[in-house]
């Protein structure tokens, strides 16, 4: 007689996870849990009997003891961030650290120090170390997200709650900052301003944060009547070095630009020194120069800095409020805006 096929009646795999129920179910992993280890939010009965159902095709049995140890959580979270001396994520930090205080909770910060592939690990060690919640504060590798969703999900099997800044492409609660909108702003400003040879320096191309960016304004630009193509661009490390080098490199290929948009602040303050001092160009005379972020440095530059404000603060505090209370049936997205600040920067396009 051959082996039934029936998943109902076939051996199921020796380590059947929540996360194998609700994939099958086709629920939430949130869902999941509430049915098969209880919870005080109610759930619809007709996804609570997917659930069971589910659960008796694979045939898990939920380990009462080793569920309540991994629920045994301290009132540590855990924060990654790429740089620690980086204004941008300082800033996000500060906020998130202050509602967590409000609330009794340590803060343990840890840096990627710009290798995304930490982020992996520190979850990992997190999850050994039993913290309440991870907050991921980065710009969002579009290479290698499976790696980091797994991680996340089994932190999140294990009881632990899970936030993201800056990070669409993962299943978690996430604030989403409007980066293209933000440098859609940006190119429309210099079309207005006359600019037609334009010059983008950019972090590395494998972060979301400069995908968004990037594709924001060169889509703007091409929406302008522009050739998005003619855009010249040129790549550095999203610091104040990587700045300074993407603007030279970009000048020696493209000498007659009139304007360059720096993708964050920090290249931006690279990208003035190279133009002043290196290249002996008058900002805005010259060649205008627009940053992103509006970090508490860009007000205080010669010439002041025309740039995106993003409120980094409470973005890093809406994130920790998110994992402090109870999450939904599916990832919540939370957007937050961005807005062109108008400084010294920024002037007409130079007459040819």
């Amino acid at each position: 007689m051959q082996p039934s096929d029936d998943p109902r009646t076939r051996r199921a795999p020796a380590a059947v996870t929540l996360r194998d129920v609700a994939d099958r179910a086709g629920v939430s992993l949130a869902t999941a849990s509430r049915v098969l280890n209880g919870s005080d939010r109610v759930v619809r009965p007709d996804l609570a009997a997917r659930v069971g159902q589910a659960a008796a095709e694979l045939r898990y049995v939920s380990n009462g003891p080793a569920q309540a140890l991994a629920r045994a959580r301290t009132n540590v979270v855990g924060l990654v961030v790429h740089e620690v001396d980086d204004p941008y994520f300082a800033s996000i930090a500060a906020g998130a650290m202050r509602v967590a205080t409000e609330h009794g909770l340590l803060t343990m910060l840890a840096s990627t120090f710009r290798d995304p592939g930490r982020e992996v690990e520190y979850v990992q060690r997190f999850q050994a170390q039993r913290v309440r919640a991870v907050l991921l504060a980065g710009s969002g590798r579009l290479a290698g997200a499976a790696e980091l969703d797994r991680a996340l999900g089994e932190f999140g099997d294990g009881g632990g709650r899970v936030a993201l800044v800056s990070e669409r492409g993962l299943p978690f609660d996430t604030v989403l900052p409007a980066n293209a909108r933000g440098a859609a702003q940006v190119a429309r400003l210099l079309h207005d301003l006359g600019h037609r040879d334009v010059g983008v320096v950019t972090g590395p191309a494998d972060l979301r944060t400069v995908a968004d960016r990037l594709g924001g304004f060169l889509d703007a630009w091409a929406s302008l009547g522009r050739d998005r193509d003619a855009v010249a661009v040129a790549e550095g490390d999203f610091s104040r070095a990587g700045g300074h080098a993407a603007t030279l490199t970009l000048f020696e290929r493209h000498p007659h630009l009139t304007a360059v948009f720096a993708l964050n602040d920090l290249m931006a303050v690279g990208a003035l020194s190279a133009l002043q001092s290196d290249l002996g160009r008058r900002v805005p005379e010259d060649v205008s120069v627009v940053g992103f972020d509006d970090l508490w440095l860009a007000a205080d530059l010669q010439p002041a800095l025309t740039t995106v404000r993003l409120p980094l603060e409470q973005m890093g505090a809406r994130a920790m409020e998110l994992v402090l209370t109870e999450a939904g049936d599916a990832p919540r997205r939370v957007p937050v805006g961005a807005e062109l600040i108008l400084r010294a920067s920024t002037g007409p396009a130079r007459a040819a």
